[in-house]
């Protein structure tokens, strides 16, 4: 299986400016999944944005990268207020779980301990294994995990990570090349995203954002000659 693909439309974990553009210029494009940081747009455009991508039939993020409990659940009130289909990140608060219980939005809250900005993952794989298990009996919809922001053997962590759950987890930050990938999908994660690897061309150098979405969901669809990549 291919894990999914999550466009953020995100530099150095902050939404660009021109994300409401962009979209507009990106949303012919295959690509089922698409979110944006809660930081770097003021709050009626973030809504104006979710807006366009749900009428575009894709499936809506919002990346909360706050860490208090106030920050995050400012940030679910939002994902709720706005329909975004998941919440990712914020530090687990079971106020926040409470309330997106209320609402249509999954909660997909980070794994293990995480601190700073940009995000960095500490702690042992045993660790953070155990947080994403005890995250899963807490009812939680899926998992963030800052696996290329993890301050050890980071492909070891999510191979673990996801041996540990039940749960869908996503491989959020830092993925900027095909070999990442590849580990993502060789862990048996659901799904990853990309943000700042597109604006610094990483796959496509010296060519557009749109020219690099494209290069990395070639190189996706190549992964495997027996199945071909279908988004979900």
């Amino acid at each position: 299986m291919l894990p999914e693909l999550i466009v953020m439309l995100t530099h150095h974990d902050v939404t660009v400016a021109n994300a409401p553009e962009l979209f507009a210029e990106l949303q012919d494009l295959p690509v089922q999944h698409w979110g944006f940081k809660d930081i770097g747009l003021p709050t009626t455009q973030m809504r104006s944005l979710v807006a366009a991508m749900r009428a575009a039939g894709k499936t809506t993020y919002l990346e909360v990268v706050s860490l208090s409990e106030a920050e995050g659940l400012a940030g679910a009130q939002l994902a709720v207020e706005a329909e975004f289909d998941v919440l990712m990140g914020t530090v687990y608060f079971s106020s926040i779980q409470q309330l997106l219980s209320r609402s249509s939005t999954r909660y997909y809250p980070f794994v293990g301990h995480v601190h700073s900005h940009p995000s960095i993952l500490d702690g042992t794989i045993d660790e953070i294994a155990a947080h994403a298990h005890d995250l899963e009996m807490q009812g939680v919809d899926g998992l963030d995990l800052l696996t290329y922001r993890y301050t050890g053997d980071a492909p070891a962590l999510l191979r673990e990570v996801v041996a540990a759950t039940h749960l869908p987890v996503v491989s959020a930050g830092s993925i900027a090349s095909l070999e990442r990938v590849v580990e993502v999908q060789q862990a048996g994660a659901w799904g990853f995203t990309v943000g700042s690897a597109f604006f610094d061309a990483r796959f496509a150098p010296g060519q557009s954002v749109r020219k690099n979405v494209e290069t990395l969901w070639d190189a996706l669809s190549g992964l495997s000659k027996t199945q071909p990549y279908v988004s979900a």
